[in-house]
């Protein structure tokens, strides 16, 4: 039995959740309101302020997608609720990111800017000008728009330039020796 999949949802007071034909969920919250259609096989059952994932049988297929769907009502659960966040920062010589209007404009070592436009739904704020944070409601979204960030010059292990998630290890090598 999936572990992940047997544990109930828990949605709070100023989440509401309608689930429609065809298992279309939509989830409306204080921060906004997403929607996302999930596998048909899947029984999605809600009482009360509990969401419970039920598969049908215990095939290869309905036991691989049990978890998966109870994760992705979670984190649009979560998401409307409390929203998701990455945090990036840079490090290198001269190596500086900021805001013009909604675009983030990155110099990080090229002869020309960096510059990303966030997408709908998407929040992108600078408090220095070596840390970026992400922020939505789409936990997908959010994490694809901080790794095409960390796209642009992943750390490198020599020297640890490069834009890296907050608060992680880049393992550095040894240089060359000279004889």
């Amino acid at each position: 039995m999936s572990r992940i999949g047997k544990k109930p949802i828990e949605v709070p007071a100023d989440v509401t959740v309608s689930i429609e034909e065809g298992n279309v969920v939509t989830v409306k919250g204080p921060k906004g309101e997403l929607k996302n259609q999930f596998n048909e096989e899947i029984k999605i059952e809600q009482e009360g302020n509990v969401i419970t994932l039920v598969r049908p049988s215990e095939s290869k297929e309905h036991r691989s997608i049990h978890g998966t769907t109870r994760s992705l009502l979670d984190n649009m659960v979560t998401g409307v609720s409390k929203g998701f966040e990455r945090s990036l920062e840079l490090v290198g010589v001269g190596y500086r990111a900021q805001l013009q209007g909604k675009k983030l404009v990155l110099n990080v070592g090229y002869s020309h800017p960096v510059e990303f436009v966030p997408e709908e739904g998407i929040e992108i704020e600078v408090p220095a000008n070596t840390k970026i944070t992400v922020r939505g409601i789409d936990k997908e979204r959010v994490g694809a728009l901080a790794s095409n960030i960390r796209q642009t010059r992943p750390p490198e292990p020599y020297k640890g330039k490069g834009v890296r998630y907050e608060g992680e290890y880049v393992r550095s090598k040894e240089g060359k020796t000279g004889k």
